[in-house]
C-alpha cells in the first residue's frame, strides 16, 4: 500500500484520543500505514473511549506553538493536517504560525463534534476558522453536519452537499472533499470539488457502528498522499479505499462507536 515516490512528512495538529480510535492516534496510524512519516502537535488531551468524550484538557497555547515550531524548524513537513483545535485562541494561533510556512499544503478537517455528539470546537471559534484557516486549506474535508455549521445551509441530499461545497470554495479553500456519509442511502458518495470541476468517490454503505475516527483517518490518509507528492486526486482515491477497508475490518472493540483497523495493510 505504501508509495515508493518518497516517504513524505506530515505534521498533525490535533487532539489526543485516549481510546486510540480518533485524533492524533488515528492520524499517526493512518499516515504510517500509508508509508509516510507523522509528527505531531497536540492541542488537547481527552479522556475518551467508544462511549464518548468524558473530559477534555486543553494544551496551553505556548506549548502548542513550541511543538509546531520545533518540528517545522528541524524535521520540516511536506503537508500539515489540522484536526481538533478546540477554541478561538488556538485557531488564531495556528493560523498565525502557518503564515511563517506558506508553502506547506494544509489538509483541514474541521472537527466540531465527537462521534457521540460532544462539542470539540467552541461555537465562537467557527467564524475564526472560516476567516483564517479555510482560505489556507489546500484540502478541506467536512462531513455534512460540519458543512452545515460552516455554511448555514441545510444538507439532506447530494445536491445539497454540492451547494455547500460551492459555498466553502467561495470562502477560499482550494479544494473541498464533501463527505456524504450522513446522506441517507445504500451507497456513500463523497465529492471532491475544486474550481476546475468535481470527482466522486462512491461505494456501498458499510453497516457498522465501528466508525469512530473515520474523518480523522480519511483526512490524514489524504495528507499522507499529498506529502508523498502523488497528486490530489490519487491521494484521495487511495485514502478513500484505505479508510473503507479499515471500516470493513474494524476489530469490534468497545460497547459504543468502536475504532477502525488502521493496520489492516500489514496483515
Amino acid at each position: 500500500m505504501a508509495e515508493a515516490e518518497k516517504i513524505g512528512r506530515v505534521l498533525v495538529i490535533a487532539g489526543s484520543d485516549s481510546g486510540g480510535g480518533a485524533g492524533i492516534q488515528a492520524d499517526i496510524k493512518a499516515i504510517t500505514a500509508l508509508g509516510a512519516y507523522a509528527a505531531t502537535a497536540i492541542t488537547a488531551i481527552t479522556a475518551q473511549n467508544t462511549l464518548g468524550v468524558h473530559s477534555v484538557h486543553p494544551v496551553p497555547a505556548a506549548m502548542i506553538e513550541a511543538q509546531i515550531r520545533v518540528v517545522l524548524d528541524d524535521i520540516g513537513a511536506d503537508a500539515i493536517k489540522i484536526g481538533m483545535l478546540g477554541d478561538t485562541a488556538t485557531v488564531a494561533l495556528v493560523a498565525r504560525l502557518l503564515e511563517e510556512w506558506p508553502g506547506i499544503p494544509v489538509v483541514l478537517d474541521p472537527v466540531m463534534t465527537a462521534k457521540g455528539g460532544q462539542s470539540l470546537l467552541e461555537q465562537s471559534a467557527t467564524q475564526t476558522l472560516k476567516a483564517l484557516l479555510i482560505p489556507r486549506a489546500a484540502l478541506l474535508t467536512p462531513n455534512a453536519p460540519e458543512a452545515e455549521m460552516l455554511t448555514g445551509l441545510s444538507i439532506e441530499t447530494s445536491d445539497d452537499l454540492r451547494r455547500a461545497g460551492d459555498a466553502l470554495l467561495a470562502m477560499g479553500a482550494s479544494a473541498v472533499l464533501m463527505k456524504g456519509g450522513h446522506i441517507a442511502g445504500d451507497r456513500v458518495t463523497d465529492v471532491l470539488m475544486t474550481p476546475a470541476g468535481e470527482t466522486t468517490f462512491e461505494g456501498p454503505r458499510i453497516d457498522s457502528r465501528h466508525t469512530h475516527g473515520t474523518g480523522c483517518t480519511l483526512a490524514s490518509a489524504c495528507a499522507a498522499g499529498i506529502a508523498q507528492g502523488i497528486g490530489m486526486d490519487r491521494a484521495i482515491a487511495r485514502a478513500w479505499a484505505y479508510t473503507a477497508e479499515a471500516i470493513r475490518r474494524a476489530p469490534g472493540f468497545g460497547a459504543g462507536h468502536g475504532p477502525l483497523d488502521h493496520a489492516w495493510v500489514f496483515r
